[in-house]
């Protein structure tokens, strides 16, 4: 399908004068004249403008007239039941003149009549298609279903095909049936639809007539009624199934007891209510049941015998026919044998052994005794086997024959292979038939088919015309039947309802209802205005609104507006080529308008009363001056009139405070003019503390009213005072004023003269106060002279024998000079001059080695004086 803006002639995209210009003659590339390029998108756009508002507005005009058209419709409607009335009491007239008035038996036909003017109810199950007044049809006489004459005619010649080329050897020389294609009556082929008639059969090709049943030929039905009773349908030709009988015939009762009463030939039988009373054909009880037709097997329980007699047992009285299962035994009439049958009535057969017989293989006959058996005759069995084409070749035996064992060559069932194999073993090749099967549709893959393919046993599964459901039916050939199902198309309330064949349900409109509308209300209103049911969703409600308003006492005077046309708002489209994705117009509920009840208001400063629309009520500014005292209580506001709220007070009177300030406060009041009492100076004032380092602020206001004491402690910063005493030490005090006290309180320590003893006093008092050494002290200073005394002993000890090592080595040593002198005078020349040398080198390391003794002896007693001195000091201090 082409967009909706290519479609010509429809009010979108072209007119029919570019129609016009489009197919004009002579458009080849020389001939062909087109607009200017810069007028034609222009005209085309508006062109599109102008189709989509009256589109809008034919929308528009289609919703506020919907009230009115369904006023139309009603009186449309009204005209068209009163006619199908007048149409009904005529066919129904001759039955009901018989009845009385009494219409029972008339709903069945009622409703097929109805069904025909009912538009869209009755539909053709072969083409799925509406059937109209003015076609012709054949209806069935089983089912009573309408189809256009053309389609139930296909429909017999496609039936008899496709049975024919199934079934038959010589296609087309057996004459077969054809189905209804809804009940699938069966008819013979005689009975194919070549002409047009009405319902009952009398005319041919009926004409239309407004004023009797569609395809009715207008005269008396007269058909046999059924169950036959030997009258005729008294109703005017119509369509479906006729009524009872409605002839009143004397009948008797079932029983046949009471007198015969008139009734109803189709409902003849009737009970008179009293006892049966009939034997029963257990000839023991009678019939105990209301008058009836045939009366029930007996349900009581009585003593039966069985059939031989020899056992009793309780059984239900309407099964006395009972076998015991013991065998007969009783003796034959040939008195060596008994009866071997099981449990029967009468005489016992005669002997089975008594009759002529023959030897097992039945080529030899004999007249023996019963009690003698007859025995094989000895000749060759030659009974056939059970592949019927041998026999067997044992001499006469009892029993059956073996199994024929002869090897043969086979052919397989489809005759494609051959094998040699027993002959009572059937040969079965592996090769699968690729034949069709009579659906037409799946192959037959049997194993060794021999042609006589099986019919497909798979479901057919095709969609079937109505688009709903799938054949239930074995796969087949040609058309499925119509779907067999049947679907009710209701009216928007459910009362009237309009059985429709299943796949039109969808194009079918719902049936006309005289019920009122049951649809809730969508809008906030309990109940809908009165109307009758109707297809689509109902018309806007034109009630009044009456929602209270908000912020007011008042209700709304419009009509309802909870769900209003309006226009959508949609995305700008590109061009003519794009579809909006939005319909042009949505339902939205509007919210109530602004009440406009005139309310008498004052103004802000109550200067005048006017009267305000309720939506807007509240007070307003006259523009007068407000003329309302201020909060000083001297001066009035200038303002225009307006309203004093929290955040919107009267002006502030801007001048100075006149009123007189506390003693001792140099500030001026930093408020403007006022009434009450002027605030506590809140101003810092800046002073030094008593000792002069610190700068402090203090409140004027806690200055002012503060006594001496408390002014001193507001003129000290808290600290310690910075100032010396003439001791030299810091003065202990917080910042005060005046002179420090001259008192010192400072600790100091004072020792004795040997520095052992220590005390703690105050400064003030440590002039006066003098440490003394006491006897410890002394005897601890007689101990440190002793013990200084014998180091200075034992040091000078310690030099003398030093001293005295230092003499004794030296002698050693000039002796040994002397001694190595004489040895090199001794020896003389040059040798000696070496050992002289040597000598010489001798006397000089011994020379060296008194130097050094020399030394010690100097030092050591010097670091024995230093380390007496250094004792004596540390026990001094200590």
């Amino acid at each position: 399908m082409e967009p909706v803006w290519r479609q010509q002639g429809r009010g979108r995209g072209r007119s029919q004068e570019a129609q016009g210009a489009r197919f004009r003659p002579g458009g080849g590339r020389g001939g062909r004249t087109e607009a200017p390029h810069s007028t034609a998108p222009l005209d085309k756009f508006e062109e599109i403008r102008k189709s989509n508002q009256a589109a809008a507005q034919r929308l528009v005009e289609s919703h506020v007239s919907s009230s009115s058209s369904d006023d139309e419709d009603d009186d449309d409607r009204e005209r068209q039941d009163g006619k199908r009335g007048q149409i009904l009491a005529s066919t129904f007239t001759t039955y009901t003149n018989q009845t009385g008035g009494d219409a029972t038996g008339l709903v069945r036909t009622g409703q097929y009549l109805s069904d025909l003017f009912q538009s869209g109810a009755l539909t053709c199950l072969i083409c799925i298609a509406s059937v109209k007044r003015t076609q012709q049809v054949w209806s069935c006489c089983s089912c009573f279903s309408l189809f256009h004459l053309p389609c139930i005619q296909k429909w017999a010649k496609d039936s008899v095909f496709l049975v024919s080329s199934v079934t038959d050897d010589d296609f087309g020389q057996k004459q077969h049936p054809w189905p209804c294609p809804k009940c699938r009556a069966e008819y013979p082929p005689s009975a194919k639809p070549n002409r047009y008639m009405c319902y009952c059969g009398k005319l041919q090709d009926p004409p239309p007539d407004p004023w009797l049943v569609p395809h009715s030929c207008g005269s008396v039905c007269q058909k046999e009624l059924k169950p036959t009773c030997g009258h005729t349908c008294l109703l005017l030709c119509h369509p479906g199934p006729c009524p009872p009988c409605p002839k009143m015939v004397s009948v008797a009762c079932m029983c046949g007891k009471a007198k015969p009463l008139p009734r109803r030939c189709s409902n003849k039988a009737w009970s008179c209510q009293q006892q049966c009373g009939k034997l029963l054909p257990c000839r023991q009880h009678t019939c105990s049941q209301t008058c009836h037709t045939e009366c029930r097997p007996c349900p009581r329980v009585s003593v039966q015998s069985c059939v031989c007699g020899r056992q009793k047992a309780e059984r239900p009285c309407s099964s006395p026919q009972w076998n015991c299962q013991q065998v007969c035994g009783s003796p034959l009439p040939c008195g060596n044998h008994t009866c071997e049958k099981v449990c029967h009535d009468g005489v016992c057969p005669p002997c089975p052994r008594s009759v002529s017989r023959t030897c097992p293989c039945g080529k030899t006959k004999s007249s023996l005794p019963c009690t003698e058996e007859v025995m094989p005759c000895g000749d060759t069995c030659d009974r056939r086997l059970s592949c019927l084409k041998h026999t067997c070749s044992m001499r006469c035996h009892r029993g059956s024959c073996e199994t024929c064992r002869q090897e043969v060559e086979k052919e397989c069932r489809c005759g494609k292979h051959r094998k040699l194999m027993p002959c009572h073993k059937e040969y079965l090749c592996d090769s699968k038939c690729p034949k069709t099967r009579s659906c037409q549709r799946h192959q037959c893959r049997r194993k060794c088919c021999p042609g006589n393919c099986p019919p497909c046993d798979q479901s057919c599964g095709r969609t079937l015309g109505c688009r709903n459901h799938k054949c239930p039916s074995v796969c087949h050939q040609g058309s499925c039947y119509p779907c067999p199902e049947n679907v009710d198309v209701r009216c928007s309330c459910g009362s009237t309802v309009l059985v429709v064949p299943c796949g039109r349900e969808r194009s079918t409109k719902p049936p006309r209802c005289k019920e009122p509308c049951r649809c809730p209300p969508s809008c906030h209103h309990p109940t809908r205005e009165a109307h009758r049911c109707h297809p689509g969703p109902c018309a806007p409600c034109r009630q009044p609104c009456l929602l209270p308003l908000a912020g007011c006492s008042h209700t709304c005077p419009q009509a309802c507006h909870d769900l209003v046309l309006v226009r959508s708002q949609q995305v700008q489209l590109a061009g003519p080529w794009e579809q909006p994705t939005e319909p042009a117009f949505v339902q939205k509920a509007l919210p109530c308008p602004p009440c406009q009840v005139p309310i008498p208001t004052s103004c802000f400063g109550e200067h005048e009363v006017s009267p305000v629309p309720c939506h807007r009520q509240g007070r307003f500014s006259c523009g007068r001056p407000c003329g309302r005292p201020l909060t000083c209580g001297n001066h009035t506001c200038s303002r225009e009139c307006h309203l004093v709220t929290d955040g919107n007070k009267c002006e502030v009177c801007e001048e100075g405070c006149s009123k007189p300030r506390p003693p001792g406060c140099p500030h001026p009041c930093p408020r403007s003019c006022h009434r009450e009492d002027c605030p506590p100076c809140s101003q810092m004032i800046r002073q030094r503390c008593h000792c002069k380092i610190s700068i402090l602020y203090v409140e004027c206001m806690i200055l002012t009213a503060a006594d001496d004491q408390t002014k001193v402690k507001l003129s000290s910063c808290n600290n310690q005072c910075p100032k010396e005493l003439s001791c030299g030490h810091r003065c202990k005090q917080v910042c005060h004023p005046g002179e420090c006290e001259d008192r010192c309180q400072q600790k100091v320590k004072l020792r004795c003269p040997c520095r052992r003893i220590k005390k703690e006093l105050q400064c003030c008092v440590s002039a006066q106060c003098v440490v003394q050494c006491d006897d410890t002290c002394r005897d601890q200073q007689r101990r440190v002279s002793h013990m200084k005394e014998a180091e200075q002993r034992a040091a000078q000890e310690e030099e003398q024998k030093k001293l005295q090592r230092i003499q004794t080595d030296c002698r050693f040593s000039l002796q040994e000079e002397l001694e190595a002198f004489e040895k090199r005078q001794q020896r003389g020349g040059r040798r000696g001059k070496k050992r002289g040398r040597r000598g010489d080198a001798d006397g000089e390391q011994g020379r060296g080695g008194g130097w050094g003794w020399s030394l010690a002896f100097i030092i050591i007693p010097l670091g024995g004086a230093l380390l007496s001195a250094a004792a004596f000091y540390l026990l001094n201090t200590a």
